[in-house]
């Protein structure tokens, strides 16, 4: 039931990070994958590193704020491999300031990537999944339940993704399509080597509150992403789930 031989999956955000981490764990699995993200240097890295594990993979450009870059995906994809099956909503910004210091220009930046880009994906990618019964897997975060003084528009975004998740799960269960989210807590990235550079202490506050006693790592997503986009959650639909060592659990 974890079998992905046959499947066709687009992860957004997929040269890097936990949207790669993700992508490793379904191409392992069996999967062709599609790396849609912006940076063709990082996407091409990213498809060499997939093809390593015997995947059929392949970058598509894209821009998931702008509706006509995720039309082009969808359709290069689905005539590139017949079909879609796994879309990965990973693809996502932050900007670190005050609620009081960001601009209307920042705010619309943070969502209309983290939370426009992922509803026009699912919207895009409907049909395709909806023709052979799909899997739908967004990515929130700790911030989808937490506040944080410096990721207003972040937090509103990410929140968001985990209501789009359920209204989406609930429209979509009779086509067949399962839609879930997962919320990564502090994971090792480049976005947040950013955040401890800019946020003294940060390291050991996560550290301290953590029961696992680590930042998680991308590798940590692959299991998730394989089980969310298999059969073996076939029976799950609407669900946000932490992967984060326990860090939402602790008080």
């Amino acid at each position: 039931m974890f079998d992905l031989s046959g499947k066709v999956a687009i992860v957004t955000g997929g040269d890097g990070g936990i949207g790669l981490g993700m992508a490793r764990g379904l191409a392992r699995a069996g999967a062709s994958v599609v790396v849609a993200a912006r940076n063709p240097v990082k996407s091409a890295q990213a498809v060499a590193e997939l093809q390593v594990l015997g995947a059929r993979a392949i970058a598509i450009e894209t821009d998931v704020s702008s509706d006509s870059s995720i039309t082009a995906l969808m359709e290069q994809a689905a005539s590139d491999f017949g079909r879609l099956d796994i879309l990965v909503n990973n693809a996502g910004t932050n900007v670190r300031l005050p609620a009081q210091e960001l601009t209307l220009e920042q705010w619309h930046q943070v969502l209309d990537t983290n939370l426009t880009g992922a509803f026009l994906c699912a919207k895009a990618a409907y049909p395709y999944l909806k023709a052979g019964g799909g899997k739908v897997i967004n990515v929130g975060s700790m911030l989808s339940l937490f506040g944080s003084a410096v990721a207003a528009a972040y937090g509103a975004s990410k929140g968001g993704v985990v209501q789009l998740t359920k209204s989406l799960a609930v429209g979509w269960a009779a086509d067949g399509i399962q839609v879930n989210a997962i919320l990564p807590g502090w994971i090792d990235t480049a976005l947040t080597r950013t955040a401890r550079e800019q946020l003294p202490g940060l390291n050991e506050r996560v550290l301290a509150r953590s029961p696992s006693g680590r930042w998680g790592v991308p590798s940590d997503f692959e299991g998730i992403a394989l089980f969310l986009a298999s059969e073996a959650s076939n029976f799950i639909t609407g669900a946000a789930i932490p992967v984060d060592g326990g860090y939402s659990s602790e008080v």
